[in-house]
């Protein structure tokens, strides 16, 4: 199908209004550059908010970049400068050449509303018409609240997508390129999402995206905004969801972009202890500005309406929460109450959610925030920020520093793995092990155990079991699902010549084989944010740094036995004799639905000593099987796996009354299913 709605080429005075006062969703409708015709001649409207201005004028390469050709006029009090070039069409190179009324200030500023921008190094924006992509991806849009709930399966795949692939010559891949070799990668390792690393325009590739000059242009480095849909439609049309890392905790201080943008701070506070972020080198958001939230509200529609994404990980949550955030004493200023919360950050944010959930059904918004800031992911009208997920920070950073203790001591360490229970239905939680962890020094995953290769390997798939047998949504950094033996580079491609050593094709079999068994049993997401959902069987074999658990699924009355669930009619008994028999026979209700529940339990031993005979508690009698267990050796494992199928006793152990008998493997995560 084309685009649902082309967008109105003129302002009106509701929409400057709106505008002002931060509730304009759409301002992309009318401002930036937009294909036009007045009195039968084409061309293209330009308009551009500007207050501090005297002059403003559009140049380009259809005019020379003159100064004087293109004047444009103020459009009433806003500081709205609008003009109509006729004659022009699509991939027109142009910016806004400003002088302020304020100081001698001028400069030539790039479109903030530019639909696309020039690669890099070049800083114009350009003309373009979104509104010529024929989507196929209606089915994926009707049916994505339903795959997108929090009772589904979520695996992300985390990408760079300058680094991903290279081309034959080290130079990037156009978006339709990536999107076919990527889709075709991600549905082949059982992923049911993407997350790109920001694809918004940005100077250096350095930055990895996160310093945006162009909030509203898809980078230039690997094709055109039309290439960018095929690459969303791509990936809707095979099943996979699209995630965007969404920046609106700061911007870079390049001159093209949006700081002190007409000779005054419009986008930015004018006092640095409210405006910059030193440590960063870049600029913050006034949220407390109409026109500053109408972009930025505006901005996050955008990319749902236009560019079809299923969701946005908000980056640097906690930046923006907190008004002391990385300051030293004396270096920030309080809220009008006298404390460190960032009011109107916090009321941007619940807008955001609020908007986004209720203009796209199954949208998904994800924060990622590393502190104790309460209701993340609670609705706005509870007082919650309005979050779908968080990042669990705190799990990721426990479970990191425990495999990098040695063996012999994570003993000492066990709460550690265990603590992240005590707080896990605070939030919707999503388990990320991102591209944070494996730069600057932290060295990639596979290499943050100590021990031998075969350790190292084996303590990363160990993880990886774990992690997917823990309750949350999971997201996976491209490259850890093979082991890449170094850190990432975003100037490079991936280190796929590893595949083919058969360690790192173990791990990468091993993450594939999660992903199916994940998608294919209710009881490893369906309650991932409901404490039924989940049981410790063994948290306290302390000396063996064992850790068993149990994930449940939801109960199923189709497979009730049958009469069970059926009332029972008391007739003329007495009522204490009644009420007796009523509770009777709720509990053997009860009883018999919980007994419908699907479970699967994980046996995971963090040191690199076998234990046979090992006995675990299970929840009901009959015959279990192992399905998957990170010891075989077609993952690189050393072989001690449990074959054949094991009778559960009827001998109580570990709070459940019956138990089996297996052997766990060193390092290794098991995974038991009741036949």
């Amino acid at each position: 199908m084309m685009a649902e709605t082309a967008f109105p080429l003129l302002l009106g005075d509701l929409d400057l209004h709106l505008l002002a006062e931060g509730t304009q969703t759409r301002a992309y409708a009318f401002l930036g550059a937009h294909l036009s015709e007045v009195e039968g001649a084409p061309g293209v409207h330009f308009a551009v908010w500007a207050p501090h201005a005297k002059a403003v004028s559009v140049i380009g390469d259809f005019n020379a970049w003159d100064t004087q050709a293109h004047p444009m006029q103020r459009r009433g009090e806003g500081g709205i400068w609008e003009r109509f070039i006729s004659g022009l069409g699509t991939n027109v190179h142009y910016k806004y050449h400003l002088q302020s009324q304020l100081n001698n200030y001028v400069v030539d500023k790039a479109d903030p509303y530019a639909f696309a921008a020039e690669l890099r190094p070049g800083t114009a924006s350009i003309v373009t018409d979104l509104n010529t992509y024929d989507w196929g991806d209606e089915a994926w849009l009707a049916q994505r609240a339903r795959s997108n709930g929090l009772d589904r399966p979520t695996s992300v795949y985390e990408v760079h997508l300058g680094s991903w692939r290279r081309g034959p010559d080290g130079g990037f891949r156009n978006y339709r390129e990536l999107a076919q070799a990527l889709v075709a990668y991600v549905t082949d390792m059982g992923f049911t999402h993407i997350e790109l690393m920001p694809i918004t325009e940005h100077p250096f590739d350095i930055s990895w995206g996160y310093q945006t000059t162009g909030y509203y242009a898809p980078t230039s480095r690997f094709g055109t905004p039309q290439d960018f849909m095929y690459f969303v439609d791509y990936c809707h049309q095979h099943g996979i969801g699209v995630f965007l890392d969404w920046v609106p905790s700061h911007f870079a201080k390049e001159e093209q972009g949006l700081g002190f943008f007409d000779g005054a701070h419009l986008y930015e506070h004018a006092d640095p202890r409210q405006g910059e972020h030193l440590q960063w080198g870049t600029f913050v958001f006034n949220y407390g500005r109409g026109e500053v939230l109408t972009f930025l509200l505006s901005n996050a529609r955008f990319w749902f309406e236009v560019y079809h994404i299923d969701g946005m990980r908000v980056d640097a949550v906690a930046s923006m929460l907190y008004l002391d955030h990385l300051r030293e004493p004396g270096a920030w200023v309080a809220n009008r109450y006298g404390g460190r919360e960032h009011l109107e950050a916090i009321a941007f944010l619940q807008q955001f959610n609020t908007l986004v959930h209720g203009e796209f059904p199954g949208a998904v918004t994800m924060a990622e925030e590393s502190t104790s800031w309460p209701m993340v992911s609670r609705p706005t009208y509870l007082g919650g920020l309005g979050f779908t997920m968080k990042w669990n920070m705190g799990w990721m950073h426990d479970v990191l520093e425990y495999i990098k203790a040695d063996p012999i001591f994570r003993r000492y360490m066990h709460n550690t793995m265990t603590f992240s229970m005590l707080y896990n239905y605070a939030e919707n939680f999503l388990l990320p092990l991102s591209h944070d962890e494996v730069v600057h020094g932290k060295s990639p995953l596979v290499y943050k155990a100590p021990g031998d290769e075969w350790q190292k390997f084996a303590t990363l798939r160990l993880l990886l079991g774990y992690m997917w047998g823990h309750p949350g949504k999971k997201l996976l950094f491209m490259g850890s699902e093979f082991g890449q033996t170094a850190e990432w580079n975003y100037d490079a491609e991936l280190r796929w010549d590893l595949l083919q050593h058969a360690a790192h094709q173990g791990i990468q079999r091993w993450v594939r084989d999660l992903n199916r068994l994940y998608t294919s049993r209710v009881a490893l997401y369906a309650l991932d944010f409901d404490p039924a959902g989940f049981q410790w069987i063994d948290c306290q074999d302390v000396d063996h740094s064992i850790f068993i658990l149990m994930r449940r699924g939801p109960t199923d009355p189709t497979k009730a036995p049958e009469g069970v669930i059926e009332e029972v009619h008391t007739g003329a008994a007495e009522a204490p004799v009644a009420e007796i028999a009523g509770r009777e026979a709720k509990q053997a209700r009860q009883a018999a639905l919980e007994a419908t529940r699907p479970f699967l339990i994980f046996a995971c031993n963090f040191t690199p000593m076998v234990h046979q005979g090992y006995r675990i508690g299970v929840p009901a009698l009959g015959n279990y099987r192992e399905l998957l267990n990170s010891d075989d050796r077609g993952y690189g494992g050393s072989g001690v796996i449990n074959e054949g199928l094991f009778a559960a006793q009827a001998l109580p152990w570990q709070g459940q009354q019956q138990s089996i008998l297996v052997t766990l493997p060193p390092l290794g995560a098991s995974i038991f299913e009741l036949l």
